[in-house]
């Protein structure tokens, strides 16, 4: 029976991402701006100067993706990439000026779209929520493909 398959968490979190980037690319579209993208520029406003690979692990996503998604801020702006001094291989990742005005511009629309998330939750429900989130994420976050590694940042002085 498919109520069976309804009421899995593994499927009902699938169902929840999907709707939470479909929300998400809706209300931002006019920023061309997608979840990704999004972390990946909220993570270089907070760490800035981090390698390429570092940011990836703290926003949990693989170094390809990572490259990928960098090269694409970077060309319109967004991101600056330099070669790491000690490391040619490795990339350097700081926020433009154009990047920010864009966060600036756009973090109305992405506080909106958490808040339609838990819209259908009662006021005293979502924080819960969002723990238990956080909470399964956490434990479990050693058998995703891209772990979030956020350790690394916080070892930087």
């Amino acid at each position: 029976m498919l109520a069976e398959l309804y009421g899995k968490p593994g499927y009902l979190i699938r169902r929840c991402q999907q709707i939470a980037v479909a929300l998400f690319l809706e209300a931002c579209a006019p920023f061309d701006l997608t979840p990704m993208q999004y972390a990946l520029l909220k993570a270089a406003e907070a760490e800035p100067g981090l390698d390429q690979i570092t940011l990836a692990g703290l926003v949990a996503l693989d170094r390809s993706n990572a490259a990928r998604l960098c090269a694409g801020l970077e060309a319109r702006g967004l991101l600056q990439r330099a070669a790491d001094p000690l490391d040619r291989r490795a990339r350097r990742i700081s926020l433009s000026p154009a990047g920010a005005a864009l966060l600036r511009q756009a973090e109305p629309a992405v506080a909106a779209v958490q808040q339609a998330l838990l819209a259908p939750l009662a006021e005293a429900e979502r924080a819960p929520f969002v723990e238990a989130l956080a909470a399964i994420a956490a434990a479990h976050n050693g058998a995703s493909r891209a772990p979030l590694r956020a350790v690394e940042a916080q070892g930087r002085g």
